[in-house]
């Protein structure tokens, strides 16, 4: 009974190590200075470029084509690479072999064993971009409605939808994705909210 008693001891500790060793990983600096860089870099830069292009550019094609390269980089960029990075989420489309889309998506687990673990940081500085800058492009929307800049509103639309879908589909990641099991959107305006953002990028 009491090599019992020892034994427990000795889980218990090893335990509360492993608790005190994920909790400085999760609140260590930020891991990934490339990934957390471009994640604000290409949107941020689009916003900028929009304020901006007219005191640099007097062709309305060069800034529409600029912009909308800027946009569409950022939405493969944080799609593909820095939502898996920063927060272990992500989210993709799926033909079955019937022929059937399937919107699907998945969050990951962080552990011990996986170095390339999100920080506290990488998740705040990545949903803050997410969130802020499709607040921003929809100002954009209602200036340039009540200015009557009508020429700009199809990009300032662009802006919107590519921007939002990446941020619909992180909050189903992060509200139904499990680790390893994907969840599929079953909602068809959810599906054709996302279909718009492809539909966008495939044209460039």
């Amino acid at each position: 009974m009491k090599q019992a008693l020892v034994d427990d001891t000795e889980d218990v500790s090893l335990d509360f190590g492993a608790e005190e060793e994920e909790r400085a990983l999760r609140t260590a600096k930020i891991r990934h200075p490339m990934a957390t860089f471009f994640h604000l870099f290409f949107r941020v830069s689009a916003i900028i470029t929009y304020l901006i292009c007219d005191w640099f550019s007097k062709s309305f094609v060069a800034c529409f084509v600029m912009i909308l390269t800027l946009l569409s980089c950022d939405f493969w960029s944080v799609k593909n690479v820095t939502g898996r990075l920063l927060v272990g989420l992500r989210w993709w489309n799926q033909i079955d072999e019937d022929g059937k889309s399937h919107w699907v998506f998945e969050a990951k687990k962080p552990s011990l064993q996986n170095k390339t673990t999100a920080t506290e940081a990488e998740a705040r500085i990545f949903w803050l971009g997410l969130i802020i800058c499709p607040l921003i492009w929809t100002g954009f929307f209602f200036s340039t409605l009540f200015s009557l800049k009508l020429k700009w509103l199809a990009l300032v639309i662009a802006g919107i939808s590519l921007q939002a879908a990446n941020l619909y589909g992180y909050i189903r990641c992060k509200v139904g994705g499990e680790d390893g099991v994907p969840s599929s959107a079953s909602s068809l305006l959810g599906q054709q909210f996302l279909q718009r953002p492809d539909i966008i990028f495939g044209m460039l």
